[in-house]
């Protein structure tokens, strides 16, 4: 019972201790912390969003066959919404937020998601924060910039075959997606960003040997998931991809993750681990519902709420945990030595 007065204290006193500087936190970066402690420790109103992935864009300049969250709108909402919404995720109870897209690097020359970087770490003060891009528009510019306050970088890599790569779709124009990976994992290592590799296993990877070149690049952690196919996005009657070619069986699946089974990083997701186990906010910062094979979209939390949307997620916190969802994200408690 004395958590909750004696956390509120500490609130005020620094305000009394400092006044020029408490007036100098954003309001953005008061709330959340003053409505954490006014919320205390009540019983719960559904799942908390520990972990959040907030797919602020779904403009890409890939054309990935299997892409699961596809370019139907080009809505983006502007930097101070985004930001609001953020402040009340981190006021629910979000400790790691992951930006996707889309990609995420095409809005505002990556600028826009450096932006929300550096304020979910410098005002919000996340435990992790982190990217999921396929890495052709990055540059040692961005590094510079927002590297410091930028946990985790997720780059997208099916496959260390060019030739592979073009019939996904994983690629544009004349650049080489491997060749540009090995800089990018170079820059992540001269700023201390961790390094983290994504591979959807599919039709066309499903035989290939990676264990050489994982073993090089050496990620805190490789995600390797199995091809899904979500209603709408990549397969049906609106969809704007046909993935039906990609798909394997979970045989082909364990197969793939038996010839990598040395490999201490790899971190395997079925269809059945991915499915319901993550906490996705769309363009508009709606939750998206999977759990009958498509998107069946939230209210928007900026107009609702967190906890009233959240109810309408489809999240299954059990699955996020089994999958191991949860684990040392934050750089801060890294050995960044390659």
């Amino acid at each position: 019972m004395l958590r909750l007065p004696l956390a509120l204290a500490a609130l005020v006193l620094r305000a009394l201790r400092s006044p020029l500087s408490f007036l100098g936190w954003s309001l953005a970066s008061f709330w959340p912390r003053l409505r954490l402690v006014l919320r205390g420790s009540g019983p719960s109103r559904g799942p908390t969003p520990t972990s959040v992935n907030y797919h602020f864009t779904r403009r890409c300049n890939y054309k990935c066959g299997f892409c699961f969250h596809t370019a139907k709108t080009s809505f983006e909402l502007p930097l101070e919404e985004a930001q609001r919404g953020l402040a009340m995720l981190r006021a629910a109870g979000m400790e790691k937020i992951n930006f996707s897209g889309g990609e995420p690097f095409l809005t505002d020359r990556g600028e826009f998601v450096g932006k929300l970087v550096q304020f979910c770490k410098q005002e919000l003060k996340l435990p992790s924060v982190s990217i999921v891009s396929n890495g052709s528009l990055i540059r040692e510019r961005w590094f510079k910039n927002y590297g410091e306050y930028l946990d985790i970088l997720a780059i997208s890599c099916d496959s260390f075959h060019e030739e592979v790569n073009a019939l996904i779709g994983r690629g544009q124009g004349k650049k080489n997606h491997v060749e540009n990976l090995q800089k990018l994992r170079k820059w992540c290592q001269e700023y201390g960003v961790a390094f983290k590799l994504n591979s959807v296993i599919n039709r066309f990877n499903v035989e290939e040997d990676m264990n050489e070149q994982i073993k090089a690049l050496n990620p805190v952690r490789w995600k390797v998931f199995q091809c899904l196919l979500i209603d709408g996005e990549n397969v049906g009657e609106n969809a704007l991809r046909e993935a039906e070619k990609f798909v394997i069986s979970d045989e082909d699946f364990e197969r793939f993750l038996d010839r990598h089974r040395d490999i201490s990083c790899l971190v395997p997701e079925s269809n059945q681990k991915m499915k319901d186990s993550y906490l996705i906010l769309d363009e508009y910062m709606r939750f998206l519902n999977c759990r009958n094979g498509r998107k069946d979209p939230s209210k928007s939390i900026l107009d609702v709420g967190v906890e009233h949307a959240i109810k309408f997620s489809g999240f299954d916190e059990e699955m996020f945990l089994k999958r191991g969802g949860k684990y040392v994200w934050s750089k801060a408690d890294m050995k960044l030595e390659w």
